[in-house]
């Protein structure tokens, strides 16, 4: 259903997945994730603020429930990409969060980069590349709740909860509890 917004010169929002569907696509990727590591052994969840990381904790905990010798808080950690981001200069004011890793480290384990929209794949990049300083994990994968297409770089998500064509004059907002108080994947664009 799409909606004018009075507040944004005529945008209308248009709700793609609710709360239920975030809820069956983050238990979809928790299962795969599961599928392609074999279990959860040398399994890290690395989520990129801000929405990243409330979706990897999500992630974690439905992997523990599959798998019950699993401690999700030891298996999620929190990887702040901003000083590796290539747009500094048009967003110098970006202030940079903590990177905190699991207890274990990353070294030799499989990690799962989580983010909540991929769209031009620079975060990811400048994840990668944040990556490099903080240890060497044996394999680097890419879980996303939204991708929307429009790539800039040769990246490619292997776990999505939704792919969502768009047109580059849109805007994909995620609104996650943990943050927004609402589950929600909005759609905003021109009416």
């Amino acid at each position: 259903m799409s909606v004018p917004s009075p507040h944004t010169g005529g945008s209308v929002f248009r709700t793609v997945l609710g709360d239920a569907d975030i809820d069956r696509a983050l238990t979809r990727i928790a299962h795969e994730i599961l599928e392609a590591n074999k279990g959860a052994e040398d399994l890290v969840l690395l989520g990129i603020p801000r929405r990243g990381f409330p979706i990897a904790q999500r992630l974690a905990r439905k992997i523990a429930r599959t798998d019950p010798t699993v401690n999700p808080e030891r298996m999620v950690g929190r990887l702040d990409v901003t000083m590796f981001r290539d747009d500094l200069r048009k967003h110098p004011t970006r202030p940079p969060g903590p990177t905190k890793l699991p207890p274990s480290g990353i070294d030799d384990k499989v990690v799962v980069l989580v983010d909540d929209v991929l769209y031009s794949g620079r975060t990811i990049r400048a994840a990668l590349d944040a990556i490099v300083d903080v240890g060497r994990p044996r394999i680097v994968r890419l879980a996303v709740l939204v991708d929307r297409g429009h790539r800039e770089l040769p990246i490619r998500a292997d776990h999505v909860g939704k792919n969502l064509p768009t047109s580059s004059a849109e805007k994909v907002r995620v609104r996650i509890s943990e943050i927004d108080s609402v589950d929600e994947v909005v759609i905003e664009g021109p009416a």
